[in-house]
């Protein structure tokens, strides 16, 4: 798919003098994201721009623009293809605010950590003002926010059913998931003169229908589709005279924004029908109504074979934030400077995780010596430690690991290869990744190579050597695991394995540690407030987390994410996987409870503690006991603790003669 080029390892362009320096008169794509420009593959405008380059395209990245006007999209003139829209590696609504809906303080995507250089909800308002600045160039939006927001979704900060963002920003396309191949694909296809309408084709892409359009499409739902095809190379195409649609097999009716915005069990089906078609080897395109317009989601994008990832991990990168932010520090950059990504996607189906949704179920793995030679560009550079900080990606020990049977895999709808139980199918041998890790801790320059991204710890008991190897030569003293609970229930719920798994790898990587003369930790991490948690889940997680002696600092609450299992369960109170009522913890002082919980032994939760323990029926757990949680009397700073003063908005003065609390209050107007 992408082919190699000769490019000089320069940042691309970000100002007209930069495209005049390459001797650019015009370009052909602009890149508009919401992050600060950083030039590595972990960043998705640094890895779409490079994937486009080397296709021999003249691609600018426009970052963090101020969305206020649309003279920022003018920099670099009319694009001679198309503006690439983004909000960012985030959701901009995840980046803004925090699971209790406080504004953050920071942007981990930003110089600095400067919060507010981009709007909340970005992809509608970038996409708005590429519009604004030239009338008919394409606008394809895509990222994160456009990928989980591209069908009828509930929106936890607005505490409603939205409409399919596709409707609010207006985009020509939206590239949802990994947008290498569709978005190459819709550019050669531009630059062949092919209107933006005839790309509807394109796996991996989302589109919207004006009335005139749906009644046409949608008919097709009905006998009168199947009589209307016309079969070429195995696909169902319909063919208009405007746009040629291909669906194989026939297209999906979800049900409507206005039914699942209504009524619950209309939104339950649809979660469970979304999450139905995700294995892009039998996936049917999904269609929703929208009022008078419909929206339209084709099968998900084929998985990138391992010469393809290759290709695309080994193009030129600067690694290095843009050299226009100087000495400014991007916080997300610091984290994975000196990482490599291994693969990607995930087949673990967490309820409460995008990753499937947005990276796809299909693990898409690179190369060995691709690896190899990605960690010698690093280790050659002067500023390199010699401790590569992470070689993973979503899901480390998912390395190189399918479906053993492909024939299978074409049928199966199943939304976790993991839960209930591991499939039997699943190809779950540690042997390729535990010789990657070999030869990288070999590669000159290199003192340490960490596995800090996740292990699954149910495909890593399959393995003692592979926990031998992280115990022993890649791991810095501390392990991230996820057990994210202790109660069953709750685990259930989170589509998880049982705690006990949890022990028994534990056990194993201590006894490796202790073996190689190493005193090394996990750190768990759990989540407090999630669907099917209620206290006594949550007092049951407190005295399983005091009688292990872990005190963990890595806490989190549940945050509904549009589009995931979890969420709907959430905002419906319903499991749409097994049709099951589910207990929902609402509201701000729930949630503060069961987090208190979680970290029953900082002094300053006594009070959310208490509460708790005593709302449940468990005084039993307040005193001097070997299982009490907390003391009998509060702890002098819980006692002295006041809470904090609430900053005041400066009030603008209202102008004269306008009295907001009569009924028949008016401005005036003042000459």
């Amino acid at each position: 798919m992408v082919h190699s080029l000769k490019t000089d390892v320069t940042p691309l362009p970000t100002t007209p003098a930069e495209t005049a320096a390459r001797g650019w008169d015009s370009v052909d794509v602009v890149f508009v994201t919401g992050d600060a420009y950083v030039d590595h593959p972990s960043f998705a405008m640094a890895l779409l721009g490079r994937v486009l380059e080397s296709e021999g395209f003249r691609v600018a990245i426009l970052s963090q623009p101020d969305w206020r006007s649309c003279d920022a999209w003018r920099t670099f003139g009319r694009p001679r293809l198309c503006f690439a829209v983004s909000a960012g590696n985030m959701d901009s609504m995840l980046n803004h605010y925090t699971a209790a809906r406080k504004v953050r303080n920071d942007d981990a995507y930003s110089p600095d950590g400067e919060p507010g250089r981009r709007p909340d909800r970005a992809t509608p308002a970038y996409c708005q003002r590429a519009r604004e600045a030239y009338r008919g160039v394409p606008v394809i939006a895509g990222g994160v926010e456009a990928s989980l927001r591209r069908l009828a979704h509930y929106d936890y900060w607005s505490d409603k059913v939205r409409r399919s963002i596709l409707l609010d920003a207006k985009t020509d396309l939206l590239v949802y998931g990994m947008g290498e191949r569709p978005l190459v694909e819709i550019v050669k296809r531009l630059a062949a003169g092919e209107p933006i309408r005839q790309l509807r084709d394109i796996r991996g892409v989302a589109y919207r229908l004006g009335a005139k359009e749906r009644n046409y499409e949608c008919g097709m739902m009905n006998d009168e589709y199947n009589r209307s095809l016309t079969e070429t190379d195995g696909l169902a195409t319909i063919h208009n005279s405007s746009f040629i649609i291909h669906h194989s097999p026939a297209p999906r009716l979800l049900p409507s924004y206005e039914e699942v915005s209504s009524d619950k069990s209309a939104f339950v089906a649809m979660t469970r029908m979304i999450h139905e078609e995700t294995n892009p080897y039998n996936a049917r395109a999904l269609i929703q109504y929208h009022g008078r317009e419909a929206v339209v989601v084709n099968p998900p994008a084929w998985p990138l074979a391992q010469e393809e990832m290759d290709r695309v991990y080994n193009l030129p990168f600067t690694r290095r934030p843009h050299p226009s932010y100087g000495r400014s520090r991007v916080p997300a950059f610091e984290v994975v400077k000196d990482s490599i990504q291994i693969a990607r996607g995930c087949f673990g189906g967490c309820s409460f995780c995008s990753i499937t949704l947005h990276q796809g179920r299909v693990v898409q793995s690179r190369g060995e010596e691709s690896i190899l030679a990605e960690i010698g560009r690093m280790a050659g550079q002067p500023d390199f430690s010699g401790t590569i900080s992470d070689l993973g990606g979503p899901t480390a020990n998912m390395y190189r690991m399918n479906c053993s049977r492909p024939e299978e895999r074409e049928k199966c709808r199943r939304t976790s290869c993991l839960w209930p139980a591991i499939c039997p199918r699943l190809t779950t041998d540690h042997g390729p990744l535990v010789r990657l890790l070999k030869a990288a801790r070999r590669c000159p320059g290199v003192k340490r190579a960490l596995v800090a991204s996740g292990i699954r710890m149910d495909l890593a008991l399959r393995s003692p050597a592979f926990i031998r190897h992280v115990a022993r030569h890649h791991t810095g003293g501390l392990l991230k695991v996820a057990p994210e609970h202790s109660d069953p229930e709750v685990l259930r719920r989170m589509h998880k394995p049982p705690i006990e798994q949890f022990e028994d790898f534990g056990r194993e990587f201590r006894r490796q540690s202790a073996e190689a003369g190493k005193r090394q930790f996990l750190v768990p991490y759990f989540i407090a407030g999630h669907p099917g948690c209620d206290l006594n889940a949550m007092i049951s997680l407190a005295l399983y987390i005091k009688r292990r002696r872990l005190k963990p600092d890595k806490v989190q609450d549940f945050l509904p994410v549009p589009m995931d299992v979890a969420t709907c369960m959430y905002y419906t109170g319903i499991d749409p996987i097994s049709g099951e009522e589910v207990y929902v913890p609402r509201g701000a002082r729930q949630r503060r409870l069961q987090r208190a919980l979680l970290q029953f032994f900082v002094r300053e939760n006594y009070p959310d503690v208490r509460e708790a323990l005593e709302e449940a029926g468990r005084p039993d757990l307040i005193g001097d006991g070997p299982d009490c949680l907390i003391p009998s009397r509060p702890p002098k700073v819980s006692a002295a603790r006041k809470p904090p003063p609430r900053r005041e908005r400066k009030q603008e003065k209202p102008a004269a003669g306008y009295r907001p609390h009569r009924k028949t209050a008016k401005r005036r107007k003042h000459h």
